[in-house]
């Protein structure tokens, strides 16, 4: 039961557009608001994926962490929304087009590497590729904060021709606030490993 909650929860955004188009509420651009929309809401989730483990760890509370693989599937598919929007609305599917477009659009470019690490993510997340890939799964999934990084600039390249970086320096700020404390974490555990390996 709790599952289907969290996974109606995360179509929300769909149900949200579905709304607001029946009520002439996505702005005077659709395309644009739907293509900007679905960017974010990737970046969100994306954002809940790296919440679950601390949240689990220092709040007790484990409901992000059971639904992780969920939320990042959901990231990666409000992520191809994203990239279709603007294949379609903004370059009519010409692949030509396209590609002029990642290749002389900086903030295209940061955004489709972070697409493309993003994605072996998703079609490796199943339990059958967990067993396949062994430690190497593991170190797979570590593409996501890259990825996350070059979102975030992908973001930042966007809002910076609007002048307007308020909520990207809140995205920086929650993911710093996750990211940091795993770092020192992870360092601290390695100077710890580091002096047993010498007495041996």
């Amino acid at each position: 039961m709790i599952s289907v909650a969290m996974f109606l929860a995360c179509l929300y955004p769909v149900f949200l557009w579905i709304g607001l188009g029946l009520t002439g509420g996505l702005t005077a651009n659709p395309p644009e608001y739907l293509i900007r929309s679905s960017g974010e809401w990737a970046l969100v989730a994306l954002y809940l994926v790296l919440l679950a483990t601390p949240l689990s760890r220092y709040g007790r509370v484990a409901l992000l962490l059971t639904h992780r693989r969920m939320l990042g599937l959901f990231a990666y598919f409000y992520l191809v929304l994203h990239l279709l929007g603007w294949a379609l609305w903004e370059q009519g599917f010409v692949l030509t087009a396209m590609w002029h477009d990642v290749l002389t659009r900086w903030f295209i470019t940061v955004g489709v590497v972070a697409f493309v690490l993003l994605t072996p993510l998703a079609f490796t997340s199943t339990n059958g590729w967990m067993r396949r890939l062994g430690r190497r799964w593991k170190r797979l999934h570590y593409a996501i904060y890259p990825a996350i990084g070059l979102s975030i600039w992908h973001f930042w390249l966007v809002r910076a021709g609007k002048n307007d970086f308020f909520e990207v320096w809140v995205y920086v700020a929650l993911v710093l606030l996750l990211c940091v404390p795993r770092l020192i974490r992870s360092r601290r555990l390695n100077q710890g490993v580091r002096p047993e390996r010498g007495i041996k």
